[in-house]
């Protein structure tokens, strides 16, 4: 049987930037990802370089950089 798909949205600290693949990263970013394991993929990208797990997408008029999707 397949796993369960998850999607979850990562913010970042104020002192967290990265760039990736001509994208910035930061503070005003929301990352959404939908795998089995969103953490884990979170963890690969950004190590332990970013803030809050969401279970729904936050407010995003407080990110002004908009939301990017990982794709895994």
């Amino acid at each position: 049987m397949d796993e369960l798909m998850i999607t979850r949205w990562f913010t970042f600290g104020q002192s967290h930037c990265h760039r990736l693949n001509g994208f910035t990263y930061d503070c005003d970013t929301v990352v959404q990802i939908t795998s089995e394991d969103p953490r884990d993929v979170m963890h690969k990208w950004f190590g332990n370089k970013w803030a809050m797990e969401y279970e729904e997408c936050p407010d995003m008029s407080y990110y002004p950089r908009g939301l990017k999707e990982v794709v895994v």
